[in-house]
């Protein structure tokens, strides 16, 4: 899990062919609303998710004019990490040369130097913290190439784009953006036509990905900006649009914790204090392409939202069933090729790695067979040990090696992927079953997960499975609670806030297991002695947006009551669509705040 982000200031941004929900009033954000925070507060936030390595970049952006031929052009110079003394030392050049500097407001003025230039007129601030999971040489972001594009990307690549084992996504995925066209597709939003023949442009390449990710991509060449997160938002990338109080432009992948919500309270006449500030970036591919200065000496902006290029991510996102009302044929499919498929997901898995539970039995219909095929799949994708990072695999080596966690709640989704999981990976390492509860012993999540790890050690007696229980009482945590409002931000309900709170300490890992233990002993029997434990797991595996799909909540009940399988169908289809929104980019930011990488099987 990475957390990346960037700061435009000094420039104009025209939304107006985004849709009108899209865009901000003016007067959405009031003085008094706007979260103050400092660059500093935005990197510790950042670094939580990334704690391998935190860097920044910095582009200028300035014109020239031509006093001969009055011709503006956009110029551009790069800075690293010393920003603060990049911005002095271009403070200086102003005063010395007078041919770059710009104002806190982002004002320009005319100075004479030869040519009749304008100060710098943009800045552009990329900021990269990295929880390195793939790769055999560490990485820093953001990276850089020779031609001056600037990445800085939070995700993970399963399939479209070819990864070598020792490769990490992120250096991959930024050499095939570099490679991209540099004719501007920036003004294609519907289809993507390159003038230079057998190249892809960037929206081609990112509808490619197969699996979660953000980025923020600077090409150099066509001073475009390029950003966006997938087609379910599985990775959180908040937005600030310009308004006229706050002329900013703003992406992150978390909101940070500022003095504004140190002082203030989270309750308010709406119950939530409601800050207006960050908002969801709504999933798709976004760009900026930075025009000359217009006559009032202003850098503008434009952006544009592009269309997937990849048709089958478009009918998944439109979320229409083939068959609504489900018929014989459909939940009796042919078993033969269902099969062979498991099979070969066996044969793969062994390849990799030891599995030790048979094949599926016959008698489960074809159907249930083909969703078990895709789960035990992405649950391999996620969890194959060649891709944890080997500097922190070594670091780790003399201790009993627990790379993945499950949180745990023994329930129907939670006790799935814990069962795949053993079948994917070797059972030499652990497994942690991260359990929050908030009344004990006695809450009901805590007596099914004491259940549901004796059920797994039955059926995978050779695994080590540690029930990591971990207490907790809400008056006990005002400290917590105000961290965990700022990382649920924008979400503003207290059903939010529950849910990232148990999230959040769950993701964390410190508990408490039973010492001494064994697959055939009961964590309350006597013999065992209860200590104090912190999960080392890199990779979280939850089930979020199972329900979603499988129809878990009790309101699926009574749409199918009220509206039999139609009706069914059209709130399944509402949850799927909004779960960006709802769900997943709130789960993220609660879980990645404690350096994990999260996998929703999707």
């Amino acid at each position: 899990m990475c957390g990346i982000a960037l700061i435009i200031s000094g420039t104009r941004i025209d939304l107006s062919s985004l849709l009108l929900d899209s865009v901000p009033s003016a007067s959405s954000t009031s003085i008094d609303d706007q979260l103050v925070f400092s660059i500093d507060d935005l990197k510790a936030a950042l670094g939580k998710r990334g704690p391998d390595s935190l860097g920044s970049k910095k582009v200028f952006l300035y014109s020239k004019t031509s006093s001969s031929i009055e011709e503006r052009e956009i110029v551009s110079f790069t800075g690293g990490e010393e920003a603060k003394e990049r911005d002095e030392s271009c403070s200086q050049h102003v005063e010395e040369k007078n041919d770059c500097c710009f104002d806190t407001h982002g004002q320009t003025r005319e100075v004479e130097n030869g040519f009749s230039m304008s100060n710098v007129v943009a800045e552009l601030h990329f900021i990269g913290a990295t929880l390195q999971l793939r790769g055999i040489n560490p990485i820093v972001q953001p990276l850089m190439d020779t031609y001056g594009n600037i990445f800085v990307y939070n995700g993970e690549i399963f399939g479209g784009i070819d990864i070598d084992s020792d490769s990490n996504d992120t250096e991959i995925l930024m050499q095939a953006l570099g490679n991209c066209c540099l004719c501007n597709s920036h003004l294609h939003t519907r289809t993507s036509y390159c003038l230079e023949k057998g190249k892809s442009s960037v929206p081609e390449v990112l509808s490619t990905i197969k699996g979660p990710w953000a980025v923020i991509y600077w090409q150099e060449s066509s001073r475009t900006l390029w950003f966006g997160r997938d087609a379910f938002g599985r990775r959180s990338l908040l937005v600030h649009w310009p308004t006229l109080e706050d002329h900013r432009f703003l992406l992150s992948s978390v909101s940070p914790f500022s003095s504004t919500e140190e002082s203030s309270g989270f309750e308010a006449e709406n119950e939530i204090n409601n800050h207006n500030f960050w908002e969801e970036l709504t999933c798709g591919i976004y760009s900026i392409s930075f025009d000359a200065p217009k006559l009032d000496g202003c850098l503008v902006g434009e952006v544009r939202k592009h269309e997937w290029t990849n048709s089958m991510l478009k009918e998944l996102i439109v979320w229409e069933r083939t068959s609504v009302e489900p018929k014989p044929e459909d939940l009796y499919s042919s078993h033969g090729k269902t099969l062979r498929e498991q099979h070969d997901v066996h044969s793969a898995c062994s390849n990799i790695l030891p599995s030790k539970s048979g094949p599926i039995q016959a008698s489960i219909s074809g159907t249930a067979e083909t969703v078990l095929f895709a789960l035990r799949e992405s649950v391999m994708r996620r969890t194959s040990l060649h891709r944890i990072f080997k500097a922190v695999t070594c670091d780790i080596r003399q201790e009993v090696l627990t790379p993945v966690a499950v949180l745990f709640s023994g329930g129907l989704d939670s006790m799935i992927l814990s069962a795949l999981l053993d079948e994917c990976l070797d059972p030499s390492y652990e497994i942690d079953l991260l359990n929050v509860s908030f009344d004990g012993q006695s809450a009901p999540d805590r007596i099914s997960a004491k259940a549901g790890v004796m059920e797994l050690r039955k059926i995978a007696p050779l695994r080590r499975w540690k029930l990591v229980e971990i207490d907790a009482d809400l008056s006990t945590l005002d400290l917590e609670t105000k961290h965990v409002m700022s990382l649920i931000n924008p979400a503003n309900t207290y059903m939010d806030l529950n849910i990232g709170i148990a999230l959040w300490l769950a993701a964390r890992g410190s508990g408490w297991v039973y010492e001494g233990n064994n697959n055939n002993c009961d964590e309350d029997l006597q013999c065992n002695e209860r200590v104090k434990y912190k999960s080392k797991a890199r990779i979280v595996l939850v089930g979020s947006g199972a329900d979603e799909q499988c129809a878990g909540y009790g309101r699926h009940k009574t749409k199918y009551r009220k509206g039999s399988w139609l009706g069914l169908h059209e709130e399944m289809k509402l949850d799927m669509q909004r779960i960006w929104k709802r769900n997943l980019g709130r789960d993220d930011r609660c879980i990645a705040d404690n350096g994990k990488e999260i996998s929703f099987l999707g």
